[in-house]
C-alpha cells in the first residue's frame, strides 16, 4: 500500500511540474515578443540597444539643460518671491 501511495504522489509531483513548465515556456514566449518588441521600438528611433545607457545619459542632460534654461526664462520677480 506505501508503494501505490508513493506513485500516486510521484504522478501529483510530476503532473505539478510539467504545469509549471508550461506557464514557464509561456512567461519565456511572451518575454521574447516583448524584447522583439523593444527592439523594433529601439530600432524606428533610431537607437541601438548596445548604446542605450548612452543615450539615456545624453537625453537626461538634455532635459537637464532644459530646465535650467526654463528657469533663466523666469522673471527674477518670481524667482525671488518664491525662492
Amino acid at each position: 500500500m506505501q508503494q501505490e501511495e508513493r506513485i500516486k504522489e510521484i504522478k501529483v509531483r510530476l503532473e505539478e511540474a510539467k504545469n509549471l513548465r508550461y506557464k514557464a515556456e509561456v512567461r519565456l514566449e511572451d518575454l521574447e515578443r516583448q524584447e522583439q518588441e523593444i527592439l523594433q521600438e529601439l530600432k524606428e528611433l533610431g537607437v541601438e540597444p548596445e548604446h542605450l545607457e548612452e543615450e539615456i545619459q545624453k537625453l537626461q542632460q538634455e532635459i537637464s539643460r532644459k530646465i535650467e534654461e526654463a528657469w533663466a526664462m523666469l522673471p527674477q520677480e518670481l524667482m525671488q518671491n518664491n525662492g
